[in-house]
């Protein structure tokens, strides 16, 4: 499974991507807005080969065959058609802390690739997908209120904005995209 953009494409974790993901893991930026995902690469190869690729691989059997993905999570690598590099990832998965339905793109781009529209692609490239392959009618996003480029990129993906939502004691700005 593979979704292309114009510069980029979207494609499952591999094994073979721990260093490149737990690198962007330790990107000041990613600490700072996604401090859930900072943890030793031991954890992060735990995570990886244990729950993340076998959890893609049934959420990928599940929309072949046409079924309800429920609350499966899909993690996918952003990789640079230019270099082949891991820049970045998209996933989508059930953000308990939002009412229902509560199925949530989330997104992160390396420094040395921001500001060339390529998280724009993959959040948007994700959105399609979802909507045209799976049962899924609403997708949410969240971004801390001072986490401008997210903001930015979720509103370029033709999310609507619904307000603000506490998370954890922080304000999320809260958007919804629908078919």
């Amino acid at each position: 499974m593979l979704i292309e953009g114009t510069d980029i494409v979207l494609r499952p974790y591999r094994a073979a991507d721990l260093d490149a993901l737990y690198d962007l893991t330790q990107q000041p930026e990613i600490r700072e807005f996604l401090p859930d995902w900072n943890v030793p690469k031991e954890r992060r190869q735990e995570w990886l080969v244990k729950y993340e690729i076998p959890e893609n691989q049934r959420f990928l059997e599940v929309v072949a065959a046409r079924g309800h993905i429920g609350d499966l999570r899909l993690r996918l690598g952003i990789v640079s058609k230019e270099t082949s590099q891991f820049i970045g990832w998209c996933c989508t998965g059930i953000k308990d802390e939002l009412s229902v339905p509560n199925r949530e793109i989330v997104f992160a781009i390396s420094h040395a690739y921001r500001n060339r529209g390529y998280a724009t692609q993959a959040v948007g490239g994700l959105v399609d997908y979802l909507l045209t392959n799976t049962d899924t009618e609403v997708l949410n996003a969240v971004a801390l209120v001072r986490n401008v480029s997210s903001n930015r990129v979720i509103q370029k993906s033709g999310f609507e904005y619904i307000g603000t939502t506490d998370i954890d004691d922080e304000t999320y700005n809260h958007y919804r995209g629908a078919r």
